[in-house]
């Protein structure tokens, strides 16, 4: 089972040492990693694996827009299949 997990927000230190540590504490493996920086935002798109996930996607997911709500950033994760679905035409 794949997600896919963006970030967007004002780059600033630490964004994504604190999503990669989030993510190695719940046996999330990071598969492909995007960034990009335009005017001092950053835009991060990740391919992970949660196979291995410690906890329910739904759990994963709440805690992800959590944190992203401590950095002042958006992060948000959608499982495979639905961001597929919706970005079909």
């Amino acid at each position: 089972m794949k997600g896919i997990i963006t970030v967007l927000g004002k780059d600033h230190v630490g964004i994504i040492g604190t999503v990669c540590t989030y993510l190695s504490r719940n046996s999330i493996n990071i598969l492909d990693i995007s960034q990009t920086i335009v005017g001092g935002y950053l835009n991060m798109m990740m391919i992970v694996d949660l196979s291995a996930a410690k906890k329910e996607f739904t759990v994963l997911s709440d805690e992800l827009v959590e944190l992203g709500k401590d950095m002042n950033v958006i992060a948000k994760m959608q499982h495979e299949d639905i961001f597929n679905c919706m970005h079909r035409v």
